[in-house]
């Protein structure tokens, strides 16, 4: 398990990730408390869900760089399935909160378990960049609301806004003032990519409350921080709430996986590193189920401190470990310290964290490639306009119905031979590819599955009325089924029969072994086992040349 941290020249290189996690410290303590206030959790949350992420992580995940701690996404998540509770008071939306978060790493642990690691783009590119999007645009206003003294409980922007401005008497200039200042720090300190902006800018924004008095301009500070190491405890909720919460966790896995997956697949492929989805699986379940148990937020791979951490040096999982340890040393000296931070603050790290998500670049490519351009702006819109949680929901539902199309709307294409050679291409895109005399070859070009079996296979039917009697042979290429539902075994079966009648020969080719394995069960006795092979397109034209030869003779 811990083969990863074997290093050639142990002093020189652990010596790097010391201080990468240093450097990344500064960073992440800042936010994991401003974090906390997204997802209306008291700021300890963040700071324990900052070490279970970092220690389970470290110790179990397999990336170089990734950093587990909570993210302002699955924060927004978090808040929103409290607010869909209705008619709770604050220790029980905190109890559903711990809930959710144990159910999601749960439901992280059965993927891992199940080895569901490959399923790693079940919501498109398209879709999460327009989720993203339209989610710092209502973190950002959230915050806004936040620095303006403003409780702003709505999570659809086109409420959100009507109530800002219906309330601009009462917007508190001190505090947006604070909190512009502060973000304008932030990214003069982004420059520096060692420097501890974060935490510079709270020790600025402490001084200035006790120097200026902010509380006498009603500027909220983030008030006590109760740490203390508590024994896990599962919350005491109904059966129905439980249900209730499995069905938002598997919004909130999906959101984190593709999130984290996302950021781990990025920086992997930048060194040349090789992962292991399943084990990044049960790593980020682990992490979760703890930061649950511990009463922490929900916690992910999140892209700012991952790359945070490859800017800043590291060399192995070591950072995140060292990290945790510097953490801990803030946290036993100066933690009370921290309560006095000015909540616009807060806001100003937390606008700062997601502004690199606001980048109208990300659409440019769809609209150049015309693809996708409507799946990308309905994404923004529907969070925009539903809220975090059931834009979320509506996202995957996008993702999927995208999904169902493509595979939906499959063809099934004609080969041809290229020239000489041993290669059989479709005859519409390569007109220079030539048939085969008395053979039709056809190739469907998705997997066969219930949605799209029997359209492909009515079109390979018609294909072969059309060709009429001069053709004996019929070669079926499946090289992109990996397997077969029910409903394609049934349809196939029908189809065995149609060439049946035909007085046809039937070769299916590039079978895959579990393919193979299905259709010894299935196949007539009237037709040949041998004639359904793994074999390439060619072996199998020259396998029906062969027969019908035999045949004639």
């Amino acid at each position: 398990m811990f083969k990863d941290f074997a290093i050639n020249s142990p002093g020189s290189l652990n010596w790097l990730d010391a201080i990468a996690g240093l450097s990344i410290a500064g960073l992440l303590l800042p936010e994991a408390v401003a974090y906390s206030s997204i997802g209306s959790m008291p700021p300890q949350a963040g700071i324990i869900a900052l070490f279970a992420g970092l220690l389970c992580y470290g110790l179990f995940g397999t990336s170089r760089f990734a950093i587990v701690s909570a993210t302002s996404s699955s924060a927004a998540v978090l808040a929103a399935a409290a607010i869909s509770f209705a008619n709770i008071d604050g220790t029980h939306r905190l109890m559903l909160s711990f809930g959710l978060i144990i159910v999601t790493g749960l439901l992280f642990l059965a993927a891992g378990l199940a080895k569901m690691g490959k399923v790693t783009d079940f919501i498109s590119k398209p879709v999460l960049r327009g989720f993203a999007f339209g989610l710092a645009i209502v973190i950002i206003m959230k915050q806004f609301a936040s620095m303006a003294g403003i409780h702003a409980g709505d999570n659809d922007l086109f409420l959100l806004v009507p109530k800002l401005l219906g309330q601009l008497s009462k917007w508190n200039i001190v505090g947006i003032a604070i909190g512009v200042i502060a973000l304008g720090l932030l990214f003069l300190f982004a420059r520096f990519q060692r420097l501890p902006g974060g935490l510079i800018v709270i020790a600025l924004g402490i001084f200035c409350s006790q120097w200026l008095h902010l509380s006498q301009y009603h500027v909220q500070l983030v008030g006590a921080i109760h740490l203390q190491l508590e024994t896990p405890t599962l919350p005491l909720l109904s059966r129905e709430e439980w249900l209730r919460l499995g069905e938002l966790g598997f919004a909130m896995a999906m959101i984190l996986y593709s999130e984290s997956y996302s950021s781990i697949r990025v920086f992997a492929m930048k060194h040349g590193d090789d992962t292991s989805p399943d084990r990044d699986l049960l790593a980020l379940g682990l992490s979760n189920l703890v930061s649950g148990l511990f009463h922490g937020m929900p916690v992910g791979a999140g892209y700012s401190g991952t790359s945070a951490n490859d800017a800043a040096g590291a060399t192995s999982r070591l950072s995140g470990l060292f990290a945790s340890l510097v953490v801990l040393a803030i946290v036993l000296t100066i933690l009370p310290n921290i309560a006095m931070t000015p909540e616009p603050i807060l806001a100003a790290i937390v606008i700062h964290a997601v502004s690199h998500t606001l980048n109208l670049s990300i659409f440019r490519p769809y609209f150049v490639w015309r693809r996708d351009r409507l799946v990308i702006v309905a994404s923004v819109i529907a969070v925009l306009w539903l809220g975090v949680l059931d834009g979320l929901l509506a996202s995957i539902g996008i993702s999927l119905m995208m999904m169902l199309k493509g595979f939906s709307e499959s063809t099934v294409s004609v080969l041809g031979q290229l020239g000489e050679s041993h290669n059989f291409v479709d005859i519409q895109n390569h007109p220079e590819a030539k048939p085969i005399a008395g053979i039709i070859i056809l190739r469907p070009d998705e997997p066969l599955f219930f949605a799209n079996v029997e359209r492909i296979l009515n079109a390979a039917r018609q294909t072969i009325l059309l060709a009429g009697p001069s053709v004996h042979s019929v070669i079926i290429s499946l090289e992109e089924s990996p397997d077969l539902d029910s409903t394609s075994l049934e349809s196939l079966q029908d189809f065995f029969s149609f060439v049946a009648k035909q007085e046809k020969q039937l070769f299916l080719a590039r079978l895959k072994h579990p393919v193979h394995e299905l259709l010894k069960q299935l196949l007539p006795s009237s037709l040949d086992m041998a004639l359904f092979t793994d074999l390439n397109v060619d072996a199998a034209v020259m396998l029906a040349q062969e027969n019908k030869g035999k045949h004639d003779t």
